[in-house]
């Protein structure tokens, strides 16, 4: 009876780890596991998805640096059997990300018509400051009162927490 757990335990972690998403391809890499393609400050990227029978991209994506573009393409579902009758399912998502579900979709060409185009950017290419995060600067109105013409108590450093 323990050994039908730990298998079935086995079993289900083998699964669970094939479904993940990963730049590499991921646990058991194939070509219908999925893509993502993740953009860096030093390598920004632009995502495009080429429907090869009209040299058209029917997607494209300039992906932000720290954004990681994940999809996939199912079989099946599209609005017309003969020009678009496949999906492609995406997601933008913060990079190292593995898992998760891929909400976005649309109806795309079938696999014998389609073509991924990656462009690097232009870079360096910086992301957007988190205003959340104070930067410090050597404005006056920024220094703590002891550093400043008027004076102040120095803190005792004994009382401060330090970070180590």
């Amino acid at each position: 009876m323990r050994q039908g757990r730990i298998l079935s335990l086995f079993m289900f972690s083998i699964a669970t780890l094939a479904g993940c998403y990963a730049p590499d391809g991921g646990f058991m890499a194939t070509s219908g596991r999925g893509f993502v393609y993740q953009s860096t400050s030093m390598r920004p990227l632009t995502v495009s998805v080429v429907d090869t029978r009209t040299e058209e991209a029917f997607f494209t994506m300039e992906l932000p640096p720290g954004k990681q573009l994940t999809f996939n393409f199912l079989e099946g579902g599209g609005d017309d059997p003969a020009y678009t009758p496949d999906r492609m399912v995406y997601a933008i998502w913060d990079n190292g990300t593995v898992a998760g579900h891929l909400d976005n979709q649309m109806t795309c060409p079938p696999a014998s018509c389609r073509r991924i185009d990656l462009e690097i950017r232009k870079s360096p290419v910086w992301p957007e400051p988190d205003p959340a995060v104070r930067l410090r600067t050597d404005q006056t109105a920024d220094r703590p009162s002891y550093a400043t013409d008027q004076g102040g108590p120095i803190p005792d450093a004994k009382s401060k927490k330090y970070d180590n």
